[in-house]
């Protein structure tokens, strides 16, 4: 009996052995569970890191995505390169040489309307086939289009100077003031066939450095936008607070 007694306890113990096996190995797991979780939170505050203008697509998909996006982000170098050529090849031509639109396109038209003339008629002398003139013809949808496009955001854009003349957005107001007074001080320095080259130059470079650069660019434009933020409300509070305003007529409805 008295060996029974000792058997007890030994079994007793063993099973309470086992139980606190089972629980510290729960715990361990579950520590390393949260641990397999910790770094699911990086991706949390990745998603709410700053980008510029608060875009939330790749620079590609604000672009269009399409053709046009592959241009301007260098996809494609030989198209890039030969369309930032051909564009400089004009604006060296209509700027610095100050060869004139009209003039151009009656030279071009007079050579090839010569070669394509002695050719026509030379083929017997030299022996060779006579020039094939292919019949160019037009189609009216790609014009239509475009036309529908620039239609749209011409109204878009008046629409919105319409919204900003009626006195609601203090801030829009002053913001397109201040973006037609620098178009205005650029204008004086340049004419338009510069500055639209500018501008074309400008969509060839910019974004591609900042697609390449976006992760030093975006903090360094959030400092800049909270800066500006603050500027603005010392600007209201001591300024545009001050300014009298009329009283605000009851709508109709």
């Amino acid at each position: 009996m008295a060996e029974e007694s000792e058997h007890k306890p030994s079994a007793v113990e063993s099973m309470m052995d086992k139980i606190s096996e089972k629980i510290h190995a729960h715990d361990s797991s579950s520590d390393s569970d949260s641990d397999h979780e910790k770094p699911a939170s990086p991706s949390s505050v990745k998603a709410k890191i700053y980008r510029l203008f608060g875009r939330e697509k790749p620079v590609h998909q604000v672009f269009g995505g399409g053709k046009p996006a592959d241009v301007f982000l260098w996809r494609n170098k030989k198209i890039s390169a030969t369309v930032l050529g051909v564009a400089t090849a004009i604006w060296v031509l209509f700027e610095l040489i100050e060869y004139h639109l009209l003039t151009l396109l009656c030279h071009i038209s007079i050579l090839s309307l010569a070669l394509m003339f002695l050719w026509s008629n030379a083929h017997t002398f030299i022996h060779k086939t006579p020039p094939r003139i292919p019949e160019v013809h037009l189609p009216e949808d790609p014009f239509l289009q475009v036309a529908a496009s620039l239609t749209f955001e011409v109204n878009q854009a008046l629409k919105l100077l319409r919204n900003i003349a009626s006195g609601r957005d203090l801030k829009k107001f002053l913001g397109v003031i201040a973006a037609f007074w620098v178009l205005s001080i650029v204008g004086s320095w340049c004419n338009f066939l510069t500055l639209f080259y500018l501008t074309f130059v400008l969509l060839h470079t910019v974004p591609v450095l900042y697609e390449k650069y976006e992760d030093k660019v975006d903090p360094f434009a959030e400092k800049a936008m909270i800066e500006l933020k603050k500027q603005y409300a010392v600007f209201d509070e001591k300024v545009l607070s001050k300014i009298p305003r009329g009283p605000l007529k009851a709508k109709k409805v």
